[in-house]
């Protein structure tokens, strides 16, 4: 009898020990942890969607730059049977002076909007208040989409806000009547176009794993510079400024015929508004894809809910792995519904800028990647400038200028996993200043002009790098309830710099250098104070990011 009973214990003792394997383990993990361990960093999923959701920005670059062909300034010639005492286009360098029946554009009146309107002379400035207007309203455009895409819209809604935007104002500038209609629409179509690049990134790079993110974030610059390339080439068979918007605006149609219906919504915006069943089923679309397997007990949680198991855990159970296990009775109902494939939300994790200035570890971050984000603005843009200063064909320029870029993209993408974020950052800031610093104190006439002409290359190539590089790096250091918030920020100062840009371009001589040379420079030193994120999680709430960043701070 003994006996019995003793086996008795023994399988029930065995059965009970057995029992909990036969269920799913109930584990709870960031998505930077799920994608290492069990869907992927970067497969086919993430490269699909990467290059689907990247297309936008070469509608940014259509909607942005096609003010240098529309509003350029055309070749004229003395009106037939004008030549001689009225006028003399061999000795005028300008019309400006001349009888206005004396002198005709050449191609006609309606190639461009200066033309048009006679936007010359004493009213030239009024091509660049276009320019500045336009940027206005990517300054509030960038403000506004990152806070909707943070909040209630997401990142693939206020992406197809912005595009639908984009096609309708975009068209109706062809039809503009008057100048201060074309003005109009033209600060509406900024005002759209300053949400299309934050969206597509933050929209982009969310599904990749941290490993990965800093190479793939870098790539979305090529499809920008690309797009300005192409832009060139519908300028060159599209010659008059109206046709021209039209053109330029008929792919944002396609795009959300055609693109739009194809991309996912991003997993993590889902987990901080507190659909975790959402972002699962995209979790196990990447996984699928990927060809890899999600294991039906692994389920997704807010980087501080496992702060605070993981605190618990250490305090108050006995762990005898390095993998969080929640245990039956921790797991509530919800988390029980996500396991069973029912509708799960939970309660939505928000954030707002007020969030970020009141927390000591991101009022900082905010202030510096601001900064940095104008400095480089006013440097980029107003280098890239200069290039229509050059006097050659404005079609092959603004191709070459394009292209010139993309070697820049490609050495930060080698160098960032290697060196990380914040050594690039300062020393691209670095390497354009000190060009431009060079350019400023050579002369402008001989052998001297081609020195100033290299200086101005090799200070927009390190430029470029710069701000390939900001949107990384700004997007790694804020948690995603607040990341477009932050990056609307940071694009805010970039539209600010990209005003102030052809103000300092108007200075003349080596003033403008001078002035690009300082804002590098200060720059890379406001870039000294900025914290490394490499390898870095990508956190989702504040408190989580603060937590990281407490821990960081023990350690050191």
């Amino acid at each position: 009898m003994p006996a019995a009973m003793s086996d008795t214990g023994d399988h029930g003792l065995t059965a009970a020990l057995l029992s909990p394997s036969k269920k799913p383990t109930n584990e709870r993990l960031s998505i930077d942890d799920m994608l290492h361990r069990y869907t992927g960093e970067f497969g086919s999923w993430q490269l699909r969607h990467f290059v689907l959701t990247s297309l936008a920005w070469a509608l940014e670059a259509f909607h942005t730059m096609v003010m240098i062909f529309a509003d350029r300034e055309l070749a004229w010639r003395c009106a037939p049977g004008q030549a001689g005492a009225s006028c003399s286009h061999s000795t005028q360098m300008s019309m400006c002076g001349l009888e206005p029946t004396s002198w005709e554009w050449v191609g006609g009146s309606g190639s461009s909007t200066v033309s048009e309107w006679g936007l010359i002379c004493d009213n030239k400035y009024l091509v660049g208040l276009v320019q500045s207007t336009f940027f206005a309203g990517c300054m509030v455009g960038a403000g506004v989409f990152g806070h909707l895409s943070d909040s209630f819209l997401g990142r693939k809604g206020s992406l197809t806000v912005v595009c639908i935007m984009n096609a309708i104002t975009g068209s109706l500038t062809a039809f503009s009547p008057t100048y201060q209609a074309y003005i109009a629409l033209r600060f509406l179509t900024g005002f759209s176009t300053g949400g299309v690049g934050l969206c597509a990134f933050v929209l982009a790079t969310e599904p990749v794993g941290p490993s990965k993110r800093g190479a793939v974030g870098m790539s979305t610059f090529y499809f920008f510079s690309s797009g300005i390339a192409i832009l060139s080439g519908i300028a060159y068979m599209f010659r008059s400024w109206r046709v021209l918007y039209v053109a330029s605006s008929i792919p944002s149609i396609l795009f959300l015929v055609a693109v739009i219906p194809f991309i996912s919504e991003s997993p993590r915006w889902y987990l901080i508004r507190g659909k975790i069943n959402k972002a699962m089923n995209v979790m196990r679309s990447i996984a699928q894809r990927n060809g890899k397997h999600l294991p039906d007990g692994v389920m997704l949680a807010l980087d501080e809910d496992i702060n605070d198991k993981t605190s618990n855990g250490l305090h108050n159970k006995e762990s005898t792995t390095g993998v969080l296990l929640v245990l039956d009775e921790d797991i509530n109902e919800k988390t029980s519904n996500v396991l069973h494939d029912k509708e799960s939300t939970t309660e939505a994790a928000t954030g707002s800028l007020f969030d970020v200035i009141r927390s000591p570890v991101t009022r900082m971050r905010l202030f510096l990647t601001v900064a940095i984000n104008l400095l480089c603005s006013v440097v980029y843009y107003g280098l890239s400038l200069n290039v229509v200063n050059l006097k050659t064909n404005l079609y092959l320029s603004v191709f070459l200028n394009a292209v010139a870029e993309m070697p820049a993209f490609i050495l930060t993408a080698i160098l960032l996993d290697r060196f990380g974020r914040k050594p690039l950052a300062i020393g691209t800031l670095w390497f354009s200043g000190l060009f431009c610093l060079v350019g400023s104190v050579v002369g402008n006439h001989g052998v001297w002009r081609v020195v100033r002409m290299v200086c101005g290359v090799l200070g927009i190539f390190g430029m470029a790098g710069t701000y390939n590089l900001l949107f990384m790096y700004t997007a790694e250091l804020f948690p995603t309830v607040v990341r477009n918030a932050a990056l609307g920020c940071a694009s805010q100062a970039a539209q600010m710099g990209a005003i102030f840009a052809p103000l300092v371009v108007v200075l003349g001589g080596g003033l403008p250098f001078a002035v690009f040379g300082v804002c590098g420079i200060l720059g890379g030193l406001f870039a000294f104070y900025l914290p490394e994120t490499m390898n870095q999680p990508l956190y989702d709430t504040m408190a989580g990011l603060e937590d990281g960043a407490n821990n960081v701070c023990r350690r050191a």
